[in-house]
């Protein structure tokens, strides 16, 4: 009895001291999102209420179809190839040790580079006539439009997961150092090979950070699109052409009730599988 009631004085004292930072998410995020999904079921320019108009016009819309399935296309490519890579490099990093600390570093170097720094690059290297090209022409093969052809959609993969890379390292390296040396050992003791240590060992104690790190990734692949935006314009490739591009688009001709339907929808998606797997995790911890 006594230490419940310890537990729920250092509670109260835990949401005085957030009270602040949940007054202002309420004031300047929740409570805008709110009217967002109320505005979704209006119309913007009258203010009559349309029920669920707003969302069959906003999925029954070409563009955002298109949008869509390449949101879709490049969650579904790029968040596992993110994740098993830099899964693949902190392992590598934390069999080197003080070795891998220089790699760790240059690792994080992307994450300095301001995006507009990253489009240049990007430019001087995937532009007609910039460094891919030259090099390819070294070898008779002619020259490609990289970032506005069919190429353009591994073009962008490339600069998420180079972009990505570093900080989804660290936190595997976190994950990995928490795994006691004593369990690897004892695993060795049974016989247990390498193969064998990584599914019973390793993955099983490195369960919470992969749930860390896929959600991060998720969120970090919206951001995607500044690159994307700075690099192809506001009409890009259609490959490349996002969810974001679409939103730009509806904000400048002020298509509110397109915008609020739309990221509903987009909240909806993202959002459900994140709580469906906390629930899950609290579940499993009673």
């Amino acid at each position: 009895m006594r230490n419940k009631t310890q537990s729920g004085r250092l509670a109260r004292k835990a949401y005085l001291f957030l009270l602040p930072s949940l007054a202002g998410t309420a004031v300047f995020v929740l409570l805008p999102y709110v009217d967002v999904v109320r505005r979704s079921f209006f119309e913007a320019a009258g203010g009559r209420f349309v029920a669920m108009q707003n969302y069959v016009t906003v999925v029954g819309n070409s563009a955002f179809r298109l949008a869509s399935f390449n949101t879709l296309r490049f969650l579904v490519i790029c968040v596992p190839l993110l994740v098993l890579v830099s899964l693949f490099c902190s392992m590598l990093i934390a069999g080197l040790k003080e070795e891998g600390t220089v790699f760790k570093t240059s690792l994080l170097v992307p994450l300095a580079i301001p995006v507009a720094s990253i489009v240049l690059l990007w430019k001087l290297f995937f532009y007609p006539q910039g460094m891919v090209n030259q090099i390819t022409a070294l070898f008779g093969m002619a020259g490609i439009d990289w970032i506005n052809g069919d190429t353009a959609f591994g073009v962008l993969v490339f600069t998420y997961v180079w972009k990505n890379l570093g900080y989804d390292v660290v936190l595997w390296v976190a994950g990995l150092a928490a795994i006691s040396d004593e369990l690897y050992e004892a695993a060795r003791v049974d016989g247990a090979g390498i193969v064998a240590r990584f599914l019973y060992v390793t993955l099983p104690g490195l369960s919470k950070t992969a749930f860390l790190v896929v959600s991060l990734s998720v969120f970090n692949s919206f951001k995607v699109f500044r690159e994307a935006y700075l690099i192809a314009g506001e009409y890009p490739h259609e490959s490349i052409y996002m969810l974001q591009h679409l939103f730009n688009h509806w904000f400048v001709t002020l298509d509110i009730q397109k915008m609020s339907a739309a990221s509903v929808l987009l909240l909806l998606v993202v959002a459900l599988p994140v709580i469906t797997k906390g629930l899950a995790s609290r579940r499993g911890e009673t």
